[in-house]
């Protein structure tokens, strides 16, 4: 089954860095779509950035310019890498393979704050 275990959450100041991983298994993985999504405490899920098998990117116009999204079809992995974070930046950080449906993983909190 498909599993999808993020990791690379944590506290950072503003203006700082964080880059998430994402270990996908369970299906071939250079073949699906991938996207990191975001929810903030008492905010809708909201997409932050997708990337094709094939490497084709899109962003979140919150995020574009500050976060890239990665993919290594080699080892089944996912990242995203945060630069100039925001307060704004805090949320929950799923990984999501579209394998079909949406599969979600259990999600990393990352919190932007001074």
């Amino acid at each position: 089954q498909v599993q999808l275990v993020e990791s690379g959450g944590g506290l950072v100041q503003p203006g700082g860095s964080l880059r998430l991983s994402c270990a996908a298994s369970g299906f071939t993985f250079s073949r699906y779509t991938m996207s990191w999504y975001r929810q903030a405490p008492g905010k809708e899920r909201e997409l932050v950035a997708t990337i094709t098998g094939a490497g084709s990117t899109n962003y979140a116009d919150s995020v574009k310019g500050r976060f890239t999204i990665s993919r290594d079809n080699a080892k089944n992995t996912m990242r995203l890498q945060m630069n100039s974070l925001e307060p704004e930046d805090t949320a929950v950080y799923y990984c999501v393979a579209n394998v079909g449906i949406n599969h979600w993983g259990q999600g990393t909190q990352v919190t932007v704050s001074s």
